[in-house]
């Protein structure tokens, strides 16, 4: 599996051009006029990871497949979206398909650049975009338990949505309800609010290492949510060099990491997501799966049909895979270990499975 992410914000933050940047394409439309992006542009990106290229390697594999992750490019989100405003019922219909949500705000000053709101303020903007969510969840939920609605439900799923709607009626965090039983039928009904979400702050190129005063109120605003501090026009030239030229515009201007690295790491940490490696001669391929997922229901991520056919599974490290350079060399200095059904798949292994014909 991968996952999906939806870049979401007021319009002219950036969205389609910190798209184009990530996804290293021209397939969204950037102008400086709201709505330029009407239908949700889409792009499947690599994830990067060092592990993988070793391994490919040290296998002399044929192919190397890595895991990837979608972003979606949603148009931009106006106040009265809840009740169709703008793009409004469109943004929330795109918003819903999505694992999690990148809330960009806009971070930078220009006079070239038209805000929606004419003043620079991603603290409002931010609480715009998620007050329209919350409107939108609220009017979901009201009108799941109409009386009509109602006679469809068990006793227990209509007392957990009136416990949500009490909440989203107060403005409270509804995170608590996020465990996987409640998450399915939240998701279910199209509930947003419910979606884990980063803050990515835009900002101009003067500012991308250390932030700014608008970056240092929101992180002061919201002190216990993810925040990741990007340059989209910065993404944007980056995608525009070759490998090596990449590495010396970056250590020019102070950058460790690049705006997709930062995000997919994030969004891992977020959805507690893992990584776990097949390697061999015909291909090394990498794989995600959420923490603590058992064997088999790794195994079903390469087949379906793997869960049930399910023996045991060959687990190497990636520290001792590297070390010793095969699963034969691992297996000799024993290394390789024999694991069962309850076993917790670990970040890093490098798994052989045996499974039933």
């Amino acid at each position: 599996m991968g996952f999906k992410c939806g870049i979401v914000g007021l319009p002219n933050v950036g969205k389609s051009t910190l798209f184009n940047a990530l996804t290293s394409s021209k397939n969204a439309q950037a102008a400086n006029f709201p709505f330029c992006t009407i239908d949700p542009n889409i792009g499947i990106v690599d994830v990067p990871d060092d592990r993988l290229n070793i391994l490919h390697k040290l296998s002399k594999s044929k192919k190397k497949i890595n895991t990837n992750i979608t972003f979606v490019d949603i148009a931009g989100l106006v106040k009265g979206a809840s009740k169709g405003e703008g793009l409004g019922n469109k943004f929330l219909s795109h918003i819903r398909e999505v694992d999690a949500i990148i809330h960009l705000v806009r971070c930078f000053d220009s006079t070239n650049i038209q805000h929606v709101n004419k003043k620079i303020d991603p603290i409002n903007d931010l609480e715009t975009i998620k007050t329209e969510i919350l409107l939108s969840d609220i009017g979901t939920l009201e009108k799941k338990l109409e009386k009509n609605s109602k006679k469809k439900m068990s006793d227990k799923e209509i007392i957990l949505l009136e416990e949500i709607l009490k909440k989203l009626n107060t403005g409270d965090n509804i995170k608590e309800y996020s465990i996987l039983e409640n998450y399915n039928i939240l998701r279910e009904i199209g509930l947003i609010s419910i979606k884990p979400y980063i803050i990515v702050c835009n900002v101009d190129e003067e500012n991308v290492s250390k932030g700014n005063n608008y970056t240092k109120a929101l992180k002061e605003k919201y002190p216990d949510e993810k925040f990741v501090t990007i340059c989209a026009d910065i993404e944007d030239q980056i995608t525009e060099l070759k490998s090596d030229e990449k590495e010396l515009y970056m250590k020019n201007i102070g950058l460790e990491k690049t705006g997709l690295n930062k995000l997919i790491n994030t969004g891992y940490d977020l959805l507690n997501l893992n990584t776990f490696f097949t390697s061999g001669p015909e291909e090394t391929r990498a794989w995600t799966i959420k923490e603590n997922t058992a064997a088999p229901q790794a195994a079903a991520v390469i087949h379906t049909d793997f869960e049930k056919k399910f023996i045991r599974a060959e687990a190497v490290s990636f520290d001792d895979f590297q070390k010793y350079g095969s699963f034969e060399k691992a297996k000799e200095n024993g290394k390789l270990r024999l694991e069962g059904k309850d076993y917790l798949v670990k970040d890093g292994d490098v798994l052989f499975f045996r499974v039933n014909p």
